[in-house]
C-alpha cells in the first residue's frame, strides 16, 4: 500500500507546486528534459484544483514549501544549508522559512510528559504554563520545578509527528527515486542523497534525548567562553519526546529597540557572536549550525545565550587546521600559501597548476578586499572559494557548506547589531591564537604524544600481527625466491623494531 500512499502524495505537493507557481523553479533546478517536463506537468495539471493556495506574498517554493506543512518547511530548512544543491539564489530564499504553526492543547503536552517522565505533571512543576513557543516539530512551554523553583523551558514533541514525518519522507524517497528514473541530468544533484542527509537530520531532531547531548556538549566546550551562556539540560526531566533546560531570561539578539532600551553596547554584541562562532568551529569544532537572532538572547548582564540545538556542525581537527590556514592566508592576503595548502591537503587534484590556482584565488580576494568595513563578507569569500574550487576539480565537502551557510547568518545577526563591524579585524585574532595553538611547534609536540600513544597501544599486539604477516605471506609465495622471503622477513622485523621504538618513545614522553 506504500506506493499508491506515495503518488497520492506526491500528486498533491505536485499540484500544489503548480497551483504556487514554484513548479517551474524545480525543473528548472533539476534541469529537467522537455520530455520529464511534460510528464510532470501533464501528470498534475487535472489535479491542480487539489493544490493548497498559501501566502501570495511569499517566493513561490518557499510559499509551496510553507503551505504543505512541517515535513516540507523542514526539508526546505534543510535545503538552505546546502547551496552546493539548490544553488546561492534559492538557498538564500529557502532560509527565510518559518515552521511557525498553531501550538497543541496544554492538556495533551503534559500527558505526552508523564507520559516520558513515568511521573505527573502536578509533582514534577509547580508552575507548567500554555505553549510560549510552537514550531513544526515541538513546542515549548515555561515551567517551575517543584523541587527546586527553578524557571525551566520543556519542549514537547507534536503527537504523532514521528509517524507524518515517516510518511513524508517516505513519498521523498520515492519521488527521489523516480527524477533520478527518468531525468538523468538530476543525478548531479544526487536527490537521494540529499533525502538521506534530510532523513538523517529530521531523525535527530525527533529524538530530544540527542538534542539534548548536543545541548550538554555545547555547553561543556563553551563553560569558558566570556559573555556566553547555554542553559543547562536537566537530565532528570528529559527523555526521547521530552527535553528541559534552564530558562533562558533576555531581550532576543533581533529587537534592537530592546536592547538599546536595556544599555547594552550592539557593536560588542555584534563582534562578540561573530568571535564566539569562529571559536567554536575552529576551537572546538563543534558548533552551532543555526546560529540566528530567533535562537540567540542577550542576558541582563549582557551575556548572549544560545538555545534550540537541533542543528549543530562537526568538523574534525584536520579540517579545522586546512580551513584556518585558508582564512589566514586570505587575510595576510598570500594566495599563493592559500593555493598551496589546497593542494597539500588533497582538496585540488594534484595535475592542476599550482600557479594558476593562486591567480583564481587572487580573484576571489582582492574585490572583497577593496570592499568598505560594512561590506567586507566572510561568508561570501568562501562561497566564491567554493564556485573556484569547483572549477578546478574540488568535491564538495558538507561539513563546509554547512560552515559557510552559518557563516552567513552569523555575519547577518552581527551586522544587523552593528553595520559597522568589520569582520576581518574580528575574525584575525581568533585564527591566528589558533594556528598558534594547533599549527605550531606546542601543536606538533601533541600529535606526536598522541601518534606514540596510539601505536604504543598496539606494543603487545605487534608480534602476533607481525608473525600473522609472515605466515600468510610464506603461505601465498612459497615458491617465491630466497631475496624476496629476506625482504619479507626484514619488513617484519622492522615492524616490531618500530613498535619497540614507538614505546620507549611514549615512556620517554610520560
Amino acid at each position: 500500500m506504500r506506493g499508491p500512499h506515495n503518488i497520492w502524495r506526491l500528486i498533491r505537493t505536485g499540484a500544489t507546486l503548480e497551483r504556487t507557481g514554484a513548479m517551474n523553479v524545480v525543473l528548472d533546478q533539476l534541469d529537467a528534459p522537455k520530455p520529464f517536463r511534460f510528464f510532470a506537468r501533464t501528470l498534475v495539471w487535472p489535479f491542480r484544483w487539489l493544490g493548497i493556495k498559501g501566502d501570495p506574498a511569499m517566493p513561490p517554493l518557499t510559499r509551496a514549501l510553507t503551505a504543505l506543512g512541517p515535513a516540507y518547511i523542514k526539508f526546505g530548512q534543510v535545503l538552505s544549508t546546502r547551496p552546493d544543491v539548490v544553488g546561492s539564489d534559492l538557498a538564500t530564499q529557502l532560509r527565510v522559512l518559518q515552521d511557525k504553526l498553531p501550538p497543541f492543547d496544554i492538556e495533551t503536552a503534559k500527558r505526552a510528559v508523564e507520559a516520558e517522565l513515568e511521573k505527573p505533571v502536578s509533582e514534577m512543576f509547580s508552575e507548567f504554563s500554555e505553549p510560549v513557543a510552537a514550531a513544526s516539530i515541538a513546542q515549548v512551554h515555561k515551567a517551575r520545578l517543584a523541587e527546586t523553583g527553578e524557571q525551566v523551558a520543556v519542549k514537547v514533541l507534536r503527537p504523532g509527528i514521528e509517524k507524518a514525518f515517516r510518511k513524508d519522507v517516505d513519498a521523498f524517497y520515492f519521488a527521489a527515486d523516480m527524477i533520478e528514473l527518468l531525468s538523468p541530468a538530476s543525478r548531479r544533484l544526487r536527490p537521494r542523497d540529499v533525502i538521506e542527509h534530510f532523513d538523517g537530520v529530521v531523525t535527530g531532531e525527533l529524538d530530544l534525548r540527542l538534542e539534548s547531548a548536543s545541548a550538554s556538549e555545547f555547553a561543556a566546550n563553551t563553560s569558558q567562553d566570556e559573555g556566553f551562556q547555554v542553559p543547562e539540560v536537566k537530565w532528570e526531566y528529559s527523555a526521547r519526546r521530552v527535553m528541559t533546560l534552564g530558562w533562558a531570561e533576555g531581550d532576543p539578539l533581533g529587537d534592537n529597540d530592546a536592547l538599546d532600551a536595556a544599555g547594552h553596547d550592539r557593536h560588542a554584541l555584534g563582534s562578540r557572536v561573530l568571535s564566539l562562532f569562529l571559536n567554536h568551529a575552529l576551537r572546538d569544532g563543534y558548533f552551532h549550525g543555526d546560529m540566528h537572532q530567533g535562537n540567540l538572547k542577550v542576558a541582563a548582564n549582557g551575556d548572549i545565550i544560545a538555545y534550540d540545538f537541533g542543528i549543530m556542525g562537526h568538523i574534525d581537527e584536520y579540517t579545522r587546521r586546512v580551513y584556518a590556514e585558508i582564512l589566514f592566508g586570505f587575510i595576510q592576503r598570500d594566495y599563493h600559501r592559500v593555493a598551496e595548502v589546497h593542494f597539500e591537503a588533497g582538496y585540488v587534484p594534484a595535475d592542476q597548476d599550482v600557479e594558476e590556482f593562486a591567480r583564481a584565488l587572487r580573484a576571489v580576494g582582492e574585490p572583497i578586499f577593496g570592499m568598505d568595513a560594512d561590506r567586507i563578507s566572510m561568508g561570501r569569500l568562501l562561497s566564491y572559494l567554493f564556485e573556484v574550487t569547483e572549477r578546478f576539480g574540488m568535491e564538495t565537502r558538507t561539513e563546509l557548506i554547512l560552515l559557510q551557510r552559518t557563516m552567513v547568518v552569523v555575519e547577518g545577526v552581527s551586522r544587523s547589531l552593528d553595520p559597522g563591524v568589520n569582520i576581518w579585524n574580528v575574525a584575525k585574532p581568533v585564527v591566528e591564537s589558533y594556528i598558534k595553538d594547533s599549527i605550531g611547534p606546542r601543536a606538533l609536540g601533541k600529535d606526536l604524544v598522541k601518534t606514540a600513544r596510539v601505536l604504543a597501544r598496539f606494543g603487545p599486539r605487534l608480534p602476533g600481527l607481525v608473525e600473522a604477516a609472515l605466515i600468510r605471506q610464506s603461505e601465498g609465495d612459497a615458491p617465491a625466491k630466497k631475496d624476496k622471503r629476506k625482504t619479507v622477513v626484514f619488513s617484519g622485523v622492522s615492524g616490531v623494531v618500530i613498535g619497540v621504538l614507538a614505546t620507549l618513545g611514549l615512556l620517554t614522553l610520560l
